[in-house]
């Protein structure tokens, strides 16, 4: 971790890498993993690449690059084994940034919401 990762993501997050959907359609999930964050609110309305209306409710910076869309995220720490009973909404969109000042590892931008 960079020194300017290691005094800035103070919080926690707990994200959740979705596996896929098993033979019934269902959503599956590894376990959750709590990784040292930063967020923000950001609600407003936006448009994915691939034209989808959605609405982007929090921003969570990090150096946790194992994430993707499709995965879901909590502020904070939670063991739970589902992220949709624990309150975890979806990654729709990440930004990755270079590590500027260090080149130890990238930040990356992790934005939540739905349609």
């Amino acid at each position: 971790m960079s020194s300017t990762a290691n005094w800035s993501y103070t919080a926690q997050a707990t994200i959740w890498r979705c596996l896929g959907r098993n033979e019934d359609g269902i959503l599956t999930f590894d376990r959750p993993v709590v990784i040292k964050c930063d967020y923000g609110m950001n609600a407003r309305k936006g448009s994915l690449d691939i034209g989808r209306e959605c609405v982007i409710k929090n921003t969570i910076w990090t150096e946790y690059g194992k994430a993707s869309v499709g995965d879901y995220l909590l502020i904070g720490k939670s063991s739970e084994a589902d992220p949709i009973s624990a309150g975890a909404e979806e990654i729709i969109h990440i930004q990755r940034f270079a590590d500027t000042f260090e080149r130890n590892a990238d930040d990356y931008a992790l934005f939540t919401g739905g349609d």
